[in-house]
């Protein structure tokens, strides 16, 4: 019985419908990646979302009956994550920030209920973990000092490194070529290390004490590492090189917990390997592979590692595999997500001996953000344009072709939705550069009138190498956009992912030339629709997009678009040897600034200062070490110099992407206000 006041989802009448508004994202609930029960009855998830105004998230893990039922609460929060059964299905393991907690801990729950339970104590934090098949131990990744073995000695460093910050110590020192990423400077002196901890003593020891080995530094989590079904060994990437990061040609390494002895699994000067995961049987371990040796743009393939050594299965496909990577229980088949054209489908790759497979897409998107796989039992994790990520559960039994949805496991958000009037979206095909086609995605404001004239909006997305389309963006919502009455336009212009290997690789050495060709291309054809009114036309995009907005404003005229925002946008590519990912530099741009900078100079925006015109709304984020913000205070402060119209959009306290809700509603009140300025009267 629905309550007063809140008539079921069916019966709200498209009349009493409304666009939707930036409050509506932040009131949404946000659900994460499911985990599933052992018998496939039952899956977990963390569902976050933000009960205050101060916008702190909060966290706690549901339940879903696929066997039918409304989903449980299991725990209550604040900071509960990365839910995971363990192999009899009598526990959940998750990783939770409760009160006297210094630092995200493990903890274990009941499915049906009580009260969870700590799993002892790792000072340094949980990052990541996984269960071992018996369901008594628990190998788990943290950031700790490599000559520890035990928790105690960990402890001890803390505390000697809290004493110092209490002395006022701040200095950073360090003889490492990656040492701060994203928004983070990466521990002083730590590394990356499993340990295995006894799931009813708390009791841990490292895996990696005394040996050379730790995990990637770069966004570490449970795919970089697995264990053997027996619990007699463990897989793992490490980078070999003399410098961590530097050349990133990962090997996957194999440790024998009894006596300590490891072997190479997958090892080549050209090639990076990743994300092992081991067969049910334990006699293959399947693995992610690039041939970045040979272009910095090498698609990520399957390989499948055993006794006789690793073997390509996916090299004939123009498409990439991605990480998590699930075995059928018989072994006959592989799992995983993949982009195909600005969608992200579940696919399955069917083994045939060692070195061939058979690829078919087995889920639909919009975009798989995650999924999980029991027997024939499978849940993902859904996003669309049209809503935000959703769980389903589907039946692996389909002999071909796509799975149907079995059912809509999660309602959260579903009265909100069913209350929002969102407009439509679709891909199109254009004509680009170098004659090639190019994919446009367009989402229509809601009540959209094809006999009225609309403004228009580029979203330029990041990367470049990535490829938006049939997807929720919390931060960059396409639907968000459209309700302020906009014709929003999504180029995957050459660059992208999810086109083919020639496609992504295309821009390389010469950046701005291609994707410059594709947005105008685009803009052309609009400007040429009935519904589009050509005086108002905007561009924006964040990241590579903010580099391309940027790029655009020197090399267009000032009638072309009526005002740019950019955001975290690489403006200097000499200066942006600051960021924390600069030795991808003379991959993408072709050569090191010192070695040939007319050829860097060639892509790079400041160069075309002089030819900057257009009004232009600069936003960026202090902690952004990805797109340091100097670059957007070069940016706006070349604007002001040249009397060009120009706001800055500057944040003391954000990153890359702009995460607090305050914030975050600042962020769109400034980029409409922005537009809105700089438009002019639609016609009549």
């Amino acid at each position: 019985m629905a309550r007063a006041g809140r008539p079921p989802d069916h019966l709200v009448s498209p009349m009493t419908q409304r666009p939707i508004t930036v409050d509506d994202l932040w009131a949404m609930k946000r659900v994460g990646a499911p985990s599933l029960a052992p018998d496939g009855a039952q899956a977990v998830a963390a569902v976050t979302h933000y009960r205050n105004p101060k916008g702190t998230p909060h966290s706690e893990l549901w339940l879903y009956s696929l066997l039918g039922g409304r989903p449980r609460r299991l725990t209550h929060g604040p900071k509960d994550g990365q839910p995971r059964w363990s192999p009899r299905g009598d526990a959940i393991a998750f990783v939770a920030r409760r009160e006297g907690d210094e630092t995200p801990q493990l903890y274990t729950i009941a499915p049906d209920g009580g009260e969870a339970r700590r799993v002892g104590q790792m000072p340094t934090g949980v990052i990541a973990f996984k269960w071992f098949a018996d369901g008594q131990r628990i190998a788990l990744a943290s950031w700790v000092w490599p000559e520890a073995k035990r928790t105690k000695a960990l402890s001890r460093r803390l505390k000697h490194e809290a004493r110092d910050k209490a002395n006022g110590l701040s200095a950073y020192a360090t003889e490492a070529a990656l040492y701060r990423h994203w928004d983070d400077n990466l521990p002083q002196g730590r590394q990356v290390h499993l340990w295995v901890m006894d799931v009813a003593s708390g009791k841990a020891h490292s895996l990696f004490h005394g040996t050379p080995y730790q995990l990637t530094a770069r966004d570490p989590d449970a795919n970089c590492f697995d264990i053997a079904p027996d619990g007699s060994r463990i897989a793992f990437g490490f980078d070999p090189g003399a410098e961590q990061g530097l050349l990133h040609r990962d090997v996957v390494v194999e440790i024998e917990l009894a006596s300590g002895k490891a072997r190479t699994l997958a090892q080549h000067a050209d090639w990076h390997f990743a994300a092992p995961r081991y067969s049910p049987d334990g006699k293959r371990v399947a693995m992610l592979a690039s041939q970045l040796g040979q272009a910095y743009t090498a698609p990520e393939h399957l390989v499948i590692a055993d006794a006789r050594g690793w073997q390509l299965v996916s090299d004939q496909w123009d498409r990439e595999v991605a990480a998590p990577l699930v075995w059928a229980d018989d072994g006959s088949h592989i799992l995983f997500a993949a982009e195909d054209e600005g969608r992200r489908h579940l696919w399955q790759a069917t083994l045939h001996g060692r070195k061939q497979a058979t690829i078919t897409r087995r889920v639909e998107g919009g975009t798989v953000a995650a999924f999980d796989a029991v027997g024939d039992q499978v849940v993902t994790l859904i996003d669309a344009a049209a809503h935000p990520p959703q769980l389903f559960a589907h039946t692996a039994q389909a002999e071909a072709g796509d799975w149907p949805r079995r059912a809509r496991l999660d309602a959260h958000n579903a009265r909100r939705l069913a209350r929002l009037k969102l407009g439509r979206s679709e891909a199109i095909a254009l004509t680009g550069a170098q004659g090639e086609p190019v994919q446009v995605w367009l989402h229509y404001p809601p009540g959209f009138n094809a006999r009225r004239r609309h403004p228009v909006l580029h979203t330029i997305h990041g990367g470049p190498h990535t490829a938006p389309g049939d997807t929720w963006h919390w931060r960059w919502n396409y639907a968000v956009f459209a309700a302020q009455g906009y014709v929003v336009a999504n180029v995957n212009y050459h660059g992208s992912s999810s086109f083919g290997h020639a496609f992504k690789a295309s821009i390389v050495g010469r950046l701005g030339e291609l994707e410059l060709q594709d947005v105008e291309a685009t803009t052309d054809w609009l400007a040429a629709q009935p519904w589009a009114d050509p005086r108002r036309l905007f561009a924006s995009g964040g990241s590579y997009g903010g580099y391309m907005v940027a790029w655009m404003n020197g090399h267009l005229p000032k009638s072309r678009y009526a005002a740019y925002v950019c955001h975290a946008g690489c403006w200097d590519w000499v200066a942006m040897f600051a960021d924390d990912a600069w030795m991808w530099h003379v991959k993408e741009l072709g050569a090191w600034y010192w070695d040939d900078m007319a050829r860097v100079q060639s892509q790079n925006p400041q160069a075309f200062a002089a030819g900057l015109t257009t009004p232009t709304l600069v936003i960026h984020g202090a902690k952004d070490y990805r797109v340091p913000d100097a670059q957007g205070l070069a940016y706006y402060n070349t604007l002001k110099a040249q009397g060009i119209p120009a706001r800055l959009l500057w944040y003391p306290d954000e990153n890359h992407w702009i995460l607090k809700p305050a914030n975050n509603k600042r962020w769109y009140r400034e980029f409409f206000d922005w537009l809105a300025r700089h438009d002019v009267k639609p016609d009549k």
